[in-house]
């Protein structure tokens, strides 16, 4: 008998559910069946490739189910089939209609990257970052037809600090989310039931999907700002800035303060060091590593000494204009 006695499903796709799928794995638990989403070209090549999810599944002989949709009467029953006491879910990418929520003896178990209900939706650990949290967390909730609306059964948080990136937090979270996946299944093995928290709808607030444009920097916001910016959407969707007419990727940053009392203009590069006028020039932030437009990151020195970056140059001028 698996460690908590429970017949348990797991639907998940990226590298975050891949830790939590690991921990079930390597603690004994009966692991039947195993959802993700269908192979995909990735990469330069567009070579299809299998989720890191279902590569490992495969590889511990788990049976693996990829289905497109999980609205056909056909890919529900098949689901029902399994015969599951309950299904950890995890940044698995499709909706779950009623018939798979219920499907399970105790339902379904998201393990949400944020402290619920703020930040619902699908980057809640970049907009965590992004948006000047002091803190967020994980949340182990029961899954119902709304979105990441579901009563919660398990929370833990982590402060967020000045230097906290996306990369940083997702891993954190990821081993967080694994071992409050376990705690839950072993509260379902002695109790069979949850004690439950419904969530404050009116304190929600929602992180949608990434897109590109979200990387642009406006250097009209704070130094903290752009910061928090570059810190939370590298590697995707990146962050960058327009500095004569090319684009440059802006990797890693450090917010200074202004002793000199003088005022720049807004993306002005003011030294070698890398410093750059923000908001209304009475703070600036110090560029690291940067990446032009078809070249390798390189650190300030060398952008300057390549002649991609001059001081005096107003970055992001271009893209103000609307060109």
């Amino acid at each position: 008998m698996s460690a908590s006695g429970l017949r348990i499903g797991f639907m998940g796709t990226p590298d975050f559910a891949l830790v939590a799928l690991k921990a079930l794995v390597e603690a004994g638990e009966n692991v039947v069946c195993v959802y993700s989403q269908p192979p995909r070209p990735k990469g330069r090549g567009h070579l299809v490739q299998k989720s890191p999810v279902q590569n490992y599944a495969e590889a511990k002989n788990i049976p693996v189910f990829t289905p497109k949709s999980l609205k056909e009467p056909n890919a529900q029953a098949e689901f029902a089939n399994h015969d599951l006491d309950v299904a950890i879910v995890a940044a698995y990418g499709l909706i779950l209609p009623e018939a798979v929520l219920s499907a399970p003896k105790y339902g379904c178990l998201n393990i949400h990257g944020s402290l619920l209900p703020r930040w619902r939706g699908a980057a809640p650990i970049q907009y965590a970052i992004w948006k000047g949290d002091e803190e967020t967390g994980v949340t182990i909730m029961q899954m119902e037809k709304g979105l990441d609306t579901g009563p919660m059964i398990l929370k833990k948080s982590v402060p967020i600090t000045e230097t906290s990136t996306a990369t940083q937090l997702h891993d954190k979270l990821a081993g967080i989310g694994a071992d409050l996946a376990l705690e839950a299944l072993n509260i379902l093995a002695k109790n069979g039931q949850f004690n439950t928290e419904v969530q404050d709808d009116g304190a929600s607030t929602y992180a949608s999907m990434l897109k590109k444009s979200d990387g642009i920097i406006d250097w009209q916001q704070s130094a903290a700002q752009i910061s928090a910016q570059v810190r939370a959407l590298n590697p995707w969707p990146g962050v960058w800035t327009n500095a004569n007419g090319i684009r440059v990727k802006i990797l890693s940053v450090r917010v200074c303060k202004n002793e000199t009392g003088e005022l720049f203009a807004a993306g002005t590069l003011v030294d070698k060091s890398g410093l750059v006028a923000c908001g209304l020039g009475k703070d600036l932030l110090q560029l690291e590593l940067i990446q032009p437009e078809g070249k390798k990151p390189m650190d300030i020195t060398a952008a300057i000494n390549g002649g991609y970056l001059a001081i005096g140059d107003r970055l992001g001028m271009e893209l103000e204009a609307g060109k």
